[in-house]
């Protein structure tokens, strides 16, 4: 029966359940729970305990708590050092939960109280007694529960009661003592427990068994034990080398020979020596052998020479790739120097650029030739410290890191290895990958890289290490610091129709079965290809579509439809379908409140069009375009600077309180931010209001002031080959950036006008066109 109805704060409990009359600790983390005790101790110090359905939820909802649980007082309540609650709780009685009156900030339910239903006293009598002899058996086989804790429900002479107080010390499931704690009736919740110690007694037996088994299973293997040893003493005086004697024989021979340190060879001999001492059936038998075997597979002085030949490498550089200058002439510095000094230590590049680029197949290509072996591992989503140092032996299963992997499998102690994906490294509770990198990456510490697994100390002195990123933001400052960068830019139009007709068409012409006189594909579809069907740093998808093209070139010669396919720009379309890109993104005519901005992505450079409409309104700025927080802050410095100009720009000094304006940068899913729009967002702001139009063939990118002044920007390589890319004809860039065009090609300088600006009023002045005006700025 119920009664009492009343609201109160709820703890739901993992893996845990308490009785009426239960007295014990809880500790409380959790953020919910802990504001329902601090609700429970306002009120009357009661709490309802129910337990969750499944312990791993971390935040249940209504549906993940059993609904009968126990109305519980706090008598008790300490704030631990980490954090945590402990407090001290008294059940006093059942109840259910009627409904969920909150559960935001936490859990408050309104419950009813369940009272014990009572029966028959002589037969409560009977099953009391019975309950009291099985519990006192199932102590005897546990003997996991003192005497005492007998003597103590001896003397409880409320069946109720009793039933619930053994229930709490016997080990149950979860559910199985949710299921006692919902009887009322007491006949009926006796009689349940005492079916429950009956199969725990049964189990109880059963284990009891299987630990005598294996007690023999034990003793039988320490008898074969002495048996072999018995075995290998008569084996050495026979002069026989079978079994582990010969097998221990072998290994040692291998250790001598892989021609480790001095210091290595006695660790591996000690490990050796246990080896021979520890039984083969035993685990530990066969952890010592992997790791013996690991000592003797790595390369600890082997070596290939250097080709040093200084025309050999710059040939073979130059027919794998096109362009890359300031890598080829790097990597013949290396060499030039080693000629002359006979020694010195591997050199640590990292080559950061857009996807496509050509970073990996580089590392390659200075492998094959310098004569190294290669290797690569990709560091792409490792967040596991021990995948770069190792796991312990102590851990089932343990194995070297990357590294240590990396030089087994090249075999010698200076190959080129390449950590491909170096800015893709994450960190977890695991531990931080890029800080155990740092001493990999170190010259001046990884002549003795530590291993948690070979635990001896490695030389990866001689190692040349060739790390690759897209993002250089992304890698951690220390282990930025510790490589010497090259940035490999996207590729310019000239560039890429180089690399497709020299390197890219005849790879795929092979690939794909066909040779030279069955396909041509002229410049001006390599170029419309280029331009049309494709929009990138890299050469990655340039790729992918001369393969297409080549596969429908090779249906067309096997099904007999041509003996010889010509692909010339006109023939694309057929081909391939419609272009998928406008060529460029120069507007097509002078626009008024339209301005074309440079931006940089990781990806490599691109074209970012800012439009701006002024309507009548209060003076509403609003900003779309998925911007963020520094493009919007851009944006309102420029809107600050145009208020307080707005008589030398001949606009109406109260445009803000007369108009709305509307900031829109396109493609509103992409994400963008970065302060080099400011100037950009100025000039289209400046155009809107004065009417006056956006010449087509301008663009630009820096940082603006609430002053006007404009001040420096990065990646202005990346952003000058988008603009080339685009069509423009002038790059309106900060003055302080002078210093940067010496990176960007001559063939693109050369195309390309610089205007050098310190102000805004010049940046208006080149990018605004005069009332009947139409020639291009001046630079």
């Amino acid at each position: 029966m119920t009664e009492q109805i009343r609201q109160i704060p709820l703890l739901p409990l993992r893996g845990l359940l308490v009785y009426p009359s239960m007295v014990l600790h809880l500790d409380v983390g959790r953020e919910k729970s802990i504001q329902a005790l601090d609700e429970a101790m306002v009120d009357d110090n009661h709490i309802l305990l129910a337990a969750q359905k499944e312990v791993s939820i971390d935040e249940p909802r209504t549906e993940d708590i059993y609904r009968i649980g126990t109305v519980a007082n706090i008598k008790q309540m300490l704030k631990l050092p980490n954090g945590t609650i402990r407090i001290l709780v008294e059940g006093l009685y059942r109840a259910e939960m009627i409904r969920f009156v909150d559960e935001k900030a936490h859990f408050h339910v309104e419950i009813a109280r369940l009272e014990d239903v009572r029966g028959d006293h002589l037969e409560e009598e009977a099953l009391m007694r019975t309950l009291l002899d099985q519990f006192e058996q199932y102590i005897k086989v546990s003997k996991k529960i003192n005497q005492e804790t007998l003597t103590t429900v001896q003397d409880i002479d409320e069946p109720g009661r009793l039933a619930d107080i053994i229930a709490s010390h016997l080990s149950l499931k979860l559910k199985d003592k949710q299921k006692i704690l919902e009887i009322n009736d007491v006949t009926e919740r006796l009689h349940q427990l005492i079916d429950f110690i009956k199969n725990e007694r049964e189990v109880l037996h059963l284990e009891k068994k299987i630990g005598q088994r294996v007690k023999r299973s034990m003793e039988r293997t320490q008898k074969e034990y002495y048996l072999r040893e018995q075995m290998k003493a008569i084996q050495k005086e026979l002069g026989e080398k079978d079994g582990k004697t010969g097998e221990i024989a072998q290994l040692k021979e291998k250790i001598e020979a892989a021609n480790m340190p001095e210091r290595v060879e006695n660790a591996a001999l000690k490990e050796l020596d246990r080896y021979e001492k520890v039984p083969g059936t035993s685990a530990e038998s066969s952890v010592i052998r992997n790791y013996l075997e690991w000592l003797i597979s790595l390369p600890w002085n082997k070596e290939t020479e250097d080709n040093l030949d200084l025309n050999h490498v710059e040939k073979v550089l130059n027919e794998d790739h096109y362009g890359l200058e300031k890598v080829k002439e790097r990597i013949l510095e290396y060499l030039a120097v080693q000629k002359l000094t006979k020694s010195i230590r591997g050199p640590i590049l990292c080559l950061v650029g857009p996807p496509g680029v050509g970073k990996t197949s580089l590392a390659k290509s200075i492998a094959r030739a310098i004569n190294r072996n290669f290797v690569r591992i990709s560091l792409g989503g490792v967040r596991d410290e021990a995948e770069i140092r190792g796991h312990r032996r102590t851990y089932v299963g343990a194995m070297p890191g990357r590294i240590i992997q990396g030089m087994k499998k090249a075999g010698t102690i200076n190959p080129v290895f390449l950590l491909d994906e170096i800015d893709k490294m994450a960190s977890d509770f695991r531990g931080d990958p890029s800080a155990a990198m740092l001493e990999v990456l170190d010259p001046e510490q990884n002549s003795t890289f530590s291993d948690h697994f070979i635990e001896e100390s490695y030389d990866l002195s001689r190692v040349m290490f060739i790390a690759t990123a897209n993002y250089l933001g992304a890698i951690p400052g220390p282990l930025l610091d510790r490589m010497e960068l090259i940035t490999i830019p996207g590729y310019t139009e000239v560039e890429k129709l180089q690399i497709a007709r020299e390197h890219l068409l005849p790879k795929q012409i092979k690939e794909n079965g066909l040779t030279k006189g069955q396909i041509q594909i002229r410049d001006d579809a390599l170029i419309k290809l280029i331009r049309r069907y494709t929009r990138e740093a890299g050469v990655r998808n340039l790729e992918r579509q001369i393969a297409s093209i080549c596969r429908k070139s090779a249906k067309m010669i096997v099904s007999g439809e041509k003996k010889r396919v010509v692909v010339t720009d006109k023939q694309l379309e057929s081909l391939l379908g419609k272009p998928r890109f406008r060529y460029g993104q120069a507007e097509t005519e002078h626009q008024v409140g339209a301005a074309t901005g440079l931006a940089y992505t990781a990806a490599g450079g691109d074209t970012l069009s800012i439009e701006v409409s002024v309507y009548p309104g209060k003076g509403k700025l609003t900003l779309t375009g998925k911007l963020g927080d520094v493009m919007k802050e851009s944006a309102q410095a420029a809107f600050s600077y145009i208020r307080s100009r707005a008589d030398e720009l001949k606009i109406d000094p109260d445009f803000h309180e007369k108009n709305d304006i509307h900031i829109h940068v396109p493609e509103g899913a992409t994400p963008k931010d970065g302060p080099s729009a400011g100037i950009t967002m100025a000039t289209s702001l400046v155009s809107a209001l004065t009417g006056r139009p956006v010449r087509k063939e301008v663009g630009m990118t820096g940082e603006i002031t609430l002053r006007g002044r404009v001040l420096p920007i990065g990646g202005l390589k990346e952003k000058s080959l988008s603009a080339h890319r685009a069509g423009l004809k002038y790059v309106i860039i900060p003055k302080e950036n002078e210093k940067d065009l010496e990176e960007i090609p001559e063939s693109v300088r050369n195309e390309l006008t610089f205007i050098k600006v310190n102000h805004l009023d010049q940046v208006l002045e080149h990018a605004l066109l005069e009332d009947g005006e139409h020639e291009g700025p001046s630079s």
